[in-house]
């Protein structure tokens, strides 16, 4: 065992030394972050991708592949160049259903990654023991049910490789016949809208319409309901965007102007008046050019100020910690930070991991805040008008190391990411080179069960004379949408969440909303992307897993 880690390793320090090939700069830039190339390490939340050319599809042992791409495995296919090229250039067309989100547009880029591959080989370690499941374990998906309270202090942190790392990704599952999730006594559940594909971010217009992002597709689409509890209409509002994810309307209030839309490297906005159910030309270019990177984490959120006056927009990092970049960023520190801000990350890194800061109109660019690994969901709070984000932190630390969270995020804030997690706890991968930001890391508000993946989240406020008010005491909390684990021994999250508040601040406790979408430690029917809030005072959940979005309300 000590031998053939020891060959990986040698390998691996021989391409480390080489100058990277077009296909790694890709690769490592795109694809890292869910795939590994390393024989040494176990999957991730892909397949690991060394010894591909050959090999026959959904044949990694243990990894928990789709149905879909299990049965074309068991169909003959195998990964030839030829293979791989049709596959990367659109996944879905060629293998419909499959978890792969997003392919390999550009043919010379496809080609390059694709060599690339065909030079990653060796043996694979041998499995790691499995890793207790236990009972007791409260953040499991087991223990789950409405009503349920959590409660994780930052004084309460297992120490860093507490466990193994674990690469469980979920399998992912038709849903059973006549299977709804579970919500708590005293509220219903049904089906918005279905046969969606895998649907993102939701957006509520004035007049109720419901637009959709929907990055696999490059397309944002708008949802219209007569009654308000099924969707009659699914029009293609806009197409050929790149990755389209966050999207805000402004200026806030019953007649917008604009659509603004948050493309992987770009922020773009169209022409908007209520009722439009496709766009009427081509988009504006607000911010055309976001980052020098763009590969790593691809969703780009925005929110709008309550004056209207500041577009904030979230960068997730390009990698998983930073591993990379060196110990010094390539202007003296000090004046570093006065450009970027207080713990801004350089390198590959160089304004990722951050909220960004802009005018209405994409000018007077500037940072806000550093050392959030991953904002998914942003919002601004709509009394308080404090920014919010819900944050993915990092991995391969274990099971239960660092909790995700949710967390007010303060001007020239800085919350750890890379060198610090959950206030001055250094990340032992990196341990030495920062000791001057240990007590400048901001301790976030609601600390969630590490790896859950929460994504978009909405505070509760029910509209003008809203006929499915959710009761008084929910008004005002924010409701969170948790996507779920694939680097935890015991699968977590696929479930909504609501964080009580209390004067718009987080009291530091989640409580379980929705849950009942996962059937076993492998598979999973649902995966809860987002949430809005619709004109009826309707709670409306975005499953990118089933392709639905389910409507929640109280029973009368």
């Amino acid at each position: 065992m000590k031998t053939r880690i020891l060959a990986a390793g040698l390998v691996l320090a021989a391409t480390a030394n080489a100058a990277p090939t077009v296909g790694q700069t890709y690769f490592e830039q795109n694809c890292a972050s869910c795939h590994t190339v390393d024989p040494a390490m176990s999957s991730r939340a892909g397949p690991g991708l060394f010894n591909v050319l050959g090999r026959k599809a959904a044949a990694v042992p243990s990894f928990n592949y789709t149905d879909a791409l299990s049965k074309a495995g068991a169909a003959g296919k195998t990964w030839t160049k030829e293979e791989l090229d049709v596959f990367l250039r659109d996944p879905n067309k060629d293998v419909p259903g499959t978890a792969m989100p997003i392919g390999v547009a550009d043919a010379k880029q496809r080609a390059a990654v694709i060599d690339y591959l065909a030079t990653q080989s060796g043996k694979a370690a041998a499995p790691a023991a499995a890793i207790a499941k236990a009972a007791a374990d409260s953040g499991a998906w087991t223990a789950d049910k409405p009503g349920d309270v959590h409660h994780i202090k930052a004084t309460d942190l297992v120490a860093p490789y507490a466990s193994e790392s674990a690469g469980n990704g979920p399998k992912l599952a038709p849903r059973p016949d006549g299977a709804t999730p579970a919500v708590p006594a005293g509220f219903k559940i049904g089906i918005y809208a279905d046969n969606l594909g895998k649907p993102r971010l939701p957006l509520r217009a004035p007049n109720g319409d419901i637009f959709l992002s929907e990055a696999a597709k490059g397309q944002i689409t708008v949802l219209r309901s007569k009654d308000g509890a099924r969707a009659d209409t699914n029009s293609v509002f806009a197409t050929g965007l790149s990755r389209p994810y966050g999207m805000a309307l402004w200026p806030a209030g019953p007649n917008p102007k604009y659509l603004y839309v948050a493309n992987v490297n770009s922020v773009v906005r169209f022409a908007y008046s209520v009722g439009d159910l496709k766009a009427k030309g081509e988009p504006e270019v607000v911010v055309d050019k976001i980052s020098d990177t763009s590969g790593g984490h691809v969703t780009r959120t925005i929110a709008f100020s309550n004056d209207g006056k500041t577009l904030f927009l979230s960068v997730g990092s390009a990698t998983n910690y930073a591993s990379k970049i060196g110990d010094k960023p390539p202007q003296p520190l000090a004046q570093w930070e006065v450009k970027y801000g207080v713990g801004a990350a350089w390198g590959e890194e160089s304004e990722r991991a951050a909220v960004l800061a802009f005018d209405a109109d994409g000018k007077n660019r500037r940072p806000y805040a550093n050392g959030l690994r991953n904002c998914v969901g942003m919002l601004v709070h709509p009394k308080t008008g404090e920014l919010f984000c819900s944050v993915n932190e990092r991995d391969e630390l274990g099971d239960n190391l660092p909790p995700d969270y949710v967390t007010r995020v303060k001007k020239d804030g800085f919350y750890g990411w890379p060198w610090y997690y959950i206030g001055a706890n250094e990340d032992p991968r990196l341990k030495g080179i920062r000791p001057d930001l240990k007590n400048k890391v901001i301790v976030p508000d609601t600390l969630i069960q590490s790896h859950s993946a929460p994504l978009g989240m909405v505070v509760y406020e029910a509209p003008k004379g809203a006929k499915f008010a959710f009761p008084k005491e929910y008004e005002g909390d924010i409701f969170l949408a948790l996507h779920g684990s694939w680097n935890r021994g015991m699968r977590t999250g696929y479930k909504v969440v609501r964080v009580p508040m209390k004067n718009g601040v987080p009291t530091g406790q989640y409580q379980d909303f929705m849950t009942g979408t996962v059937l076993s430690d492998r598979d999973v029917w649902g995966r809860p992307a987002a949430v809005e809030v619709a004109a009826d005072g309707a709670l409306l959940v975005v499953d990118d897993g089933g392709g639905v979005v389910w409507r929640i309300t109280p029973e009368k």
